[in-house]
């Protein structure tokens, strides 16, 4: 045998001699693996109903919006509130000036002075007709035609009375007024602006803050009042968190494929009407698979469940969940059917409505 040849064959044999024990180890804990009996608690999956949640859009909005119009014509000379003040019902927050107005109180004014100069004229003319038909002097006729004359010129003094208090009404019409309390949303006319009738000055809230849902009408049939709805919080210095409230009103009307609703919901901050928050609302319920989310390991933004196989081994098996209002629980949605039996690590509790099926 030559050299080369000697020392292959030694090669071939310290291999076969070397693998013998590196193969009967693997073999040894393989088994071992397969033969250790999983720890923890079991869960037996069973379906049970659930509620079920939609998400749509919502905004924080009060029951209504006051507009504060100008009702007469003329110059916005003040405006003493801004956006975000509180006003009250009756409050007077600006005033409009109709320069024409002054003159014809003028105009007015002096033709009320020329009647009751007119009818100063007409009684004393009475006075001395009536003297001379006393006297003989003057038929009945003339009386009666002074007494017409003393008559009209009254009239004319309480019409043109008249028609000056008019220029005042319509001259305290400028006053701009809150139609109701509330927070000020929008004051945008400056003052010094000319303004028309039915111009909007202002926008007041109206009534308490709400938070109103726009919902696809599909949904119409679905949510009533009472219904719950889930918002992240709105309280004021809560932080983060969930609000819960109920809906109070279901427009019965749809608008552009939407259906509006208002919820009330305690506590909601105010200061921001119109700011827009994700919610959730409540459209029934459905039949779900709610393990504690205990039994759930994430790895590698996979989520996986321990289930016990019918040979007693332990398979790691991934799942799709879903998140849900009840405490401490996720919904499977896919990898995992009813019977399956889950093993929770160790320390793991299943939840009160799922110990039937639970062994330790």
């Amino acid at each position: 045998m030559t050299m080369r040849g000697y020392l292959l064959a030694l090669t071939a044999l310290s291999t076969a001699v070397l693998s013998l024990p590196l193969t009967g180890c693997s073999s040894g804990e393989e088994t071992a693996q397969t033969a250790k009996a999983p720890a923890g608690p079991r869960l037996v999956l069973g379906a049970s109903d659930t509620v079920s949640w939609q998400d749509v859009s919502a905004e924080i909005a009060t029951v209504d919006q006051a507009q504060v119009l100008a009702r007469i014509p003329g110059i916005l000379t003040t405006l003493t509130v801004k956006e975000g003040d509180m006003v009250a019902k009756g409050q007077v927050i600006g005033r409009i000036v109709d320069s024409q107005l002054g003159y014809q109180a003028g105009a007015y004014g002096a033709q009320a002075a020329a009647a009751q100069a007119q009818a100063a004229q007409a009684q004393s003319e009475l006075s001395r007709v009536r003297f001379l038909y006393q006297n003989g002097v003057y038929a009945k006729a003339r009386l009666e035609q002074a007494q017409a004359a003393a008559t009209a010129a009254n009239a004319q003094i309480r019409a043109a009375q008249a028609q000056q208090a008019a220029v005042g009404a319509v001259a305290g019409q400028g006053a701009v007024t809150a139609p109701a309390n509330g927070r000020v949303l929008r004051a945008d006319v400056p003052a010094g602006s000319p303004v028309a009738p039915g111009m909007a000055i202002a926008v007041i809230t109206a009534g308490p803050t709400i938070v109103r849902l726009e919902m696809p009408e599909s949904l119409a049939d679905k949510v009533h009042a009472g219904s719950r709805v889930t918002t992240s919080s709105l309280n004021a210095g809560a932080g983060s968190g969930t609000s819960v409230g109920t809906v109070i009103k279901v427009y019965p009307s749809v608008t552009a494929g939407q259906v509006t609703v208002d919820v009330d919901m305690p506590g909601i901050d105010s200061k921001l009407i119109g700011r827009r928050v994700a919610a959730k609302v409540e459209t029934g319920t459905h039949k779900a698979l709610l393990v504690p989310a205990s039994f759930i390991t994430n790895r590698y933004g996979i989520d996986y469940v321990t289930l016990l196989t019918k040979d007693g081994s332990a398979a790691q098996v991934p799942v799709q969940t879903s998140a849900t209002t009840e405490p401490g629980k996720v919904e499977i949605l896919s990898g995992a059917a009813a019977g399956d039996t889950l093993i929770g690590p160790t320390g793991a509790v299943p939840s009160a409505d799922q110990s039937n099926g639970a062994k330790h």
